[in-house]
């Protein structure tokens, strides 16, 4: 599984045929595609390719327009936007949710789970908003987590205006993506956390040098933290 979480945070645009295919790249022992299948399911993997939407979802969920094309973003709290990843660890693996500021790339806030619920999305939603305020637009890919009732009306009633990628389009998402390459590259990867503990630990370390001392080249070679505070 750390294997497709490598080769998929390399190229995303590998579905379940593709992975195979490449897993099974100089082995005797052929790997069957249902088996990745399932895999992939179970870690939340889906190749990126615009596709039209064919399936509707169901009671209680939202979709909501792209609000992005073409926006200026122009200062921090302008948009936000929150994404999952699949976190591999020595024994298992875990999820993570981020939020993070577009105008400064900062990391507001972060939470760890077992299982792909909706609640550890609203905790660090909320956690977000407790110490930051509220942003003027919030974007999310279309997973159930985020057009459930319970994370859309956490958005509407605080006023702000909610916003969807198109579906498997993680471009129109990216820099939360780009964070997720960031923070398996130059962390995930390279210690193979043992347990919840451990990685909870290497996160928190990571995400205070993201934020306080890691220059992004995008931003002229300024870090988050002076992008955000230095504004407000």
């Amino acid at each position: 599984m750390r294997i497709m979480d490598e080769e998929h945070t390399k190229h995303p645009f590998h579905g379940v045929k593709g992975m195979t295919n490449f897993l099974n790249i100089n082995r005797e022992n052929m790997l069957n595609i249902k088996r990745i299948r399932r895999l992939m399911r179970l870690m939340g993997l889906e190749a990126i390719y615009p596709k039209p939407r064919l399936s509707i979802p169901g009671i209680g969920h939202m979709i909501m327009p792209y609000l992005l094309r073409d926006i200026e973003i122009e200062h921090p709290n302008h948009v936000w936007s929150t994404d999952i990843t699949y976190i591999p660890i020595y024994k298992g693996f875990m999820y993570l949710v981020a939020v993070i500021d577009w105008y400064s790339r900062r990391v507001l806030s972060w939470e760890l789970s077992n299982t792909l619920s909706t609640q550890f999305c609203v905790d660090a939603l909320d956690e977000a908003f407790n110490k930051f305020g509220v942003p003027e637009i919030f974007n999310t890919d279309q997973g159930s987590q985020f057009t459930s009732a319970m994370f859309q009306e956490r958005l509407t009633a605080n006023g702000v205006r909610p916003s969807m990628d198109g579906r498997r389009r993680a471009l129109d998402n990216v820099f939360i993506e780009r964070l997720w390459r960031s923070v398996k590259y130059e962390n995930i990867y390279i210690n193979c956390y043992g347990n919840g503990i451990e990685l909870f630990n290497g996160l928190k370390v990571y995400f205070d040098y993201y934020n306080y001392d890691r220059p992004h080249q995008g931003m002229g070679g300024k870090i988050p933290d002076e992008m955000y505070y230095g504004i407000l």
